[in-house]
């Protein structure tokens, strides 16, 4: 058996990548307690909001009042999302202790989606990534759609690789290989870690999965076999794919955590708080959690 990693870093990405996908808006002090809550529960690591035009995201319109209101834990990432030089400006002066700028490995995604090529997409993040860099604020790249495309189908690993070479060219720090629509499995996705660790040294790649398929965390032990130790997730599955009708997004946060204890892979995370957390959330959203783990534990304490 191919040795694990004894400690995993979990980002959870359930206030930003969450929440943004959600149709009823969130009032800010909702996603200020899902901040705070989630650093009392011991994540190293949460993407809180973006600086996206609020034309396009309305949802994360008051992503300054929300930086400015969480109770920050001294040794927690605190990261936006920042798509552009004018995003980046917004986000300056709430200090981010971490930016992520975003490319697609499908080049009909990026055509649909911002209207640019893949290279192009990378380009305009050339003075973001300077530009944090020289404040000292950390940059991570995300790349979307690296298993797979709603637009052109398959996505093959060498893409992966080509916009995590771009990446690596114009400064970015930390690789994200992102399932954006959720259709890898396991060998697949193997490879595609493997073309950015290419470019990439292995503590700085990390895996963001989505459970369309039910197959996130298949893909997760998958990377964990290959010694990737840091893996995007959210909290109650928040925000569903929004490339499939009625299909969950993001894998939850609880699964990930149920796995990493039995695996006795160490992630400073209190499972139970997560849990109660899921419930919370799911609960001021009307619906039910997309946890599998979360609700079996929350049904067990409930019995």
């Amino acid at each position: 058996m191919a040795s694990l990693p004894s400690k995993v870093t979990i980002v959870d990405v359930g206030p930003r990548d969450g929440l943004q996908n959600e149709k009823q808006m969130i009032p800010a002090e909702v996603k200020v307690e899902l901040v705070d809550r989630l650093t009392d529960a011991g994540l190293p690591a949460i993407e809180v909001t973006s600086f996206v035009s609020p034309k396009w995201v309305p949802q994360m319109a008051d992503g300054s009042e929300v930086m400015a209101r969480i109770r920050r834990k001294p040794g927690v990432v605190y990261s936006v999302l920042v798509p552009n030089m004018k995003g980046f400006e917004a986000a300056l002066p709430t200090q981010p202790d971490e930016i992520v700028v975003f490319g697609a490995a499908s080049e009909a995604f990026s055509q649909k989606n911002i209207n640019c090529s893949i290279a192009e997409s990378i380009e305009r993040f050339r003075p973001v990534v300077a530009a944090a860099r020289e404040r000292g604020i950390h940059v991570r790249g995300a790349i979307s759609c690296a298993l797979g495309c709603p637009y052109q189908g398959e996505v093959k690993p060498e893409a992966v690789g080509y916009v995590a070479k771009l990446m690596k060219e114009i400064g970015v720090q930390h690789c994200g290989v992102a399932d954006t629509i959720g259709v890898g499995t396991p060998h697949a996705t193997q490879a595609a870690m493997e073309a950015a660790l290419k470019h990439y040294d292995l503590a700085d790649v990390s895996g963001h999965f989505h459970d369309t398929y039910g197959q996130a965390i298949g893909n997760i032990y998958a990377c964990l076999e290959m010694g990737i130790s840091t893996f995007d997730t959210s909290v109650a599955g928040l925000g569903g794919c929004p490339y499939a009708k009625g299909a969950t997004g993001n894998v939850a946060t609880e699964d990930v955590l149920y796995l990493m204890q039995g695996l006795g892979i160490d992630t400073g995370i209190d499972l139970a708080k997560v849990v109660a957390i899921g419930q919370w959330i799911s609960g001021v959203l009307g619906r039910k959690a997309y946890a599998r783990a979360g609700n079996a534990i929350a049904a067990k304490l409930a019995a």
